[in-house]
């Protein structure tokens, strides 16, 4: 599902929203779980996950148009680990 295939199911099943409004949610609702992240935290969505930031090391990584060795300095990556309901449903038979 991409963002406006939300905005649309969103917008379709709480009809009173304007487009306007469900649109701020749905930046809101990002906006919030980036800025979290980015200040160290974590956000939860209970039956859903959790987002977390993992720490990447430097490492030598290879430029793939010319195999030359570049030096990938240390980072912070975004994760996601899902939640016990979610993994539940995902594995449904």
């Amino acid at each position: 599902m991409i963002r406006s295939e939300l905005l649309q199911v969103l917008a379709k099943e709480h009809p009173a929203l304007r487009a306007e409004d469900v649109d701020r949610a749905v930046d809101t609702f990002f906006e919030e779980i980036a800025d979290a992240l980015a200040s160290g935290g974590r956000a939860e969505l209970r039956g859903c996950g959790a987002f977390s930031t993992r720490q990447r090391d430097a490492r030598k990584g290879r430029n793939p148009r010319t195999g030359e060795a570049v030096d990938v300095p240390e980072k912070r990556v975004p994760y996601f680990k899902p939640g016990k309901d979610m993994r539940t449903r995902l594995n449904m038979n």
